[in-house]
């Protein structure tokens, strides 16, 4: 699940380095966001 949206937002991200130069911050920031998660549920680790 966190690999697919990690992977939509490096899409996008791409998508906005050549297309959208406006929307390019929101999309960085979504993707230091998207990291920053991934990070932390490897730390801790999954707990179900």
């Amino acid at each position: 699940m966190l690999f697919t949206i990690a992977a939509i937002l490096i899409a996008l991200w791409l998508l906005g380095f050549v297309v959208f130069k406006v929307s390019g911050a929101l999309i960085h920031l979504l993707l230091i966001i998207a990291v920053v998660v991934g990070l932390i549920q490897l730390f801790h680790g999954r707990r179900m």
